[in-house]
């Protein structure tokens, strides 16, 4: 899944340097004004008014590209399998009610050797 989750994130990367790159190439509203009274935009290589309509529609689908990806990513890092915990671990066995746990005592050494200590 790290592979396809790597492969998602490029696609990401692309499509939104793609949409940064498309809008600010793209005229606003108020350039069509002057387009009309002959500014020089008419001869662009979309045409006077083909390259909004190839702009715009080319941004929405990288839009589209970029959603898409964050979701599936978003999807694939969430999609993580349940551990019970310590206890599904191997090698670990959960006493029974049966058993008695032992308590631990402190070896009478270590008693000994605390006397002889220098307060």
């Amino acid at each position: 899944m790290e592979w396809m989750k790597s492969i998602l994130m490029i696609v990401q990367i692309i499509a939104a340097v793609g949409v940064i790159g498309l809008v600010l190439i793209q005229q606003g509203k108020g350039a069509d004004m002057g387009a009309a009274f002959g500014s020089g935009a008419s001869g662009s290589i979309f045409g006077a008014t083909g390259s909004s309509n190839f702009l715009s529609r080319t941004t929405g689908i990288l839009a589209a590209v970029f959603f898409i990806t964050t979701l599936m990513i978003s999807y694939i890092g969430n999609n993580k399998p349940q551990d019970a915990g310590v206890l599904s671990k191997p090698g670990i066995v959960a006493p029974s009610d049966k058993e008695e746990v032992k308590s631990v005592e402190a070896p009478k050494e270590a008693e000994k050797n605390s006397s002889s200590v220098p307060k």
